[in-house]
């Protein structure tokens, strides 16, 4: 009933069950057995690690995002997802968007801080630093600001489609032929793939040196400079310089289970239901069977 609880919305859960077991089962019972299994395994959700440990020529890689959720007390709320994998786990075919074979998750409906002290630990239990931890995350202050912190002798690449994204969103209210525009913004990616993060900066600057719109965007780009060396990236690891995997895990930790029509969550509600999303996640649904186990023969 708890693995079903947190694979869809209570009332198809009962459904399933139903199907599978002939066993008729409310879905106020689903609930309250989903609720209370994601309450007792609060502390054990990012307790330990769940990836081998990283050999010599492995990097680490560590993406954090956020996306908001509806809840009752707060209207929308910001859940802070984390993932965690390896280089060595990162699979390519052919001309096909790749995929990840293992990851660690964390997911954490509250603060910057509280998120950050789950993981922490995790990142620094698999002990390498350097050019063997990195990170690629948007632009968000509070991801930059806990890097540079916590780890700052780890790569931290700003997500290069997000400053793609930047550069857009600028050109859009420059040009008038979309075609001219097209080939502009092109020689500025190229530009950005090649390190020459200076060049795109002047290049704006000729465009439309006073407009508001590229002041914004130069500032953007000056703020993070450190990290848009995206030639030097694609050498590291798997030459990984975009944010995907993380908003991957955002649809499959959160929005698929959690953002359905009409749904708002309790806070701690959401985050029990979070902790059960991740223990699947991680492949750590043992842990859901001998909590079960436990409290079966203490009842007995």
């Amino acid at each position: 009933m708890v693995y079903a609880g947190q694979l869809d919305c209570y009332e198809r859960c009962n459904e399933v069950i139903r199907e599978f077991t002939d066993v008729e089962v409310s879905t106020t019972q689903i609930y309250r057995l989903t609720d209370k299994y994601g309450t007792e395994l609060e502390k054990e959700v990012s307790k330990q690690t769940v990836l081998p440990p990283l050999k010599q020529q492995e990097a680490l890689y560590v993406q954090a995002d956020g996306s908001m959720l509806l809840t009752r007390e707060e209207g929308y709320k910001e859940v802070k997802v984390g993932r965690i994998f390896k280089s060595s786990d990162c699979m390519h075919s052919g001309q096909k968007a790749g995929w990840i074979k293992t990851s660690q998750y964390v997911a954490h409906l509250g603060s910057s801080k509280e998120f950050t002290d789950q993981m922490d630990p995790l990142i620094e239990s698999y002990g390498k630093g350097g050019n063997q931890l990195i990170f690629v995350s948007d632009g968000a202050i509070w991801i930059k600001h806990w890097i540079e912190d916590a780890f700052p002798g780890a790569v931290s690449i700003l997500d290069y489609y997000h400053a793609c994204e930047h550069l857009h969103q600028f050109s859009s209210t420059q040009f008038s032929d979309k075609h001219q525009e097209k080939i502009w913004v092109s020689e500025q990616k190229e530009l950005l793939l090649q390190s020459e993060v200076l060049k795109v900066i002047e290049n704006i600057e000729k465009l439309a040196a006073n407009s508001k719109e590229a002041q914004q965007l130069i500032v953007y780009y000056q703020s993070n400079q450190e990290r848009m060396d995206y030639k030097r990236y694609q050498q590291l690891g798997c030459g990984i310089i975009g944010s995907g995997a993380i908003e991957s895990a955002h649809r499959t930790v959160v929005q698929k289970r959690m953002k359905q029509s009409g749904q708002r969550w309790s806070i701690p509600g959401a985050q029990h239901m979070l902790n059960l999303r991740v223990i699947r996640k991680n492949r750590q649904w043992n842990k859901i069977i001998q909590l079960a186990k436990q409290q079966a023969v203490a009842t007995a």
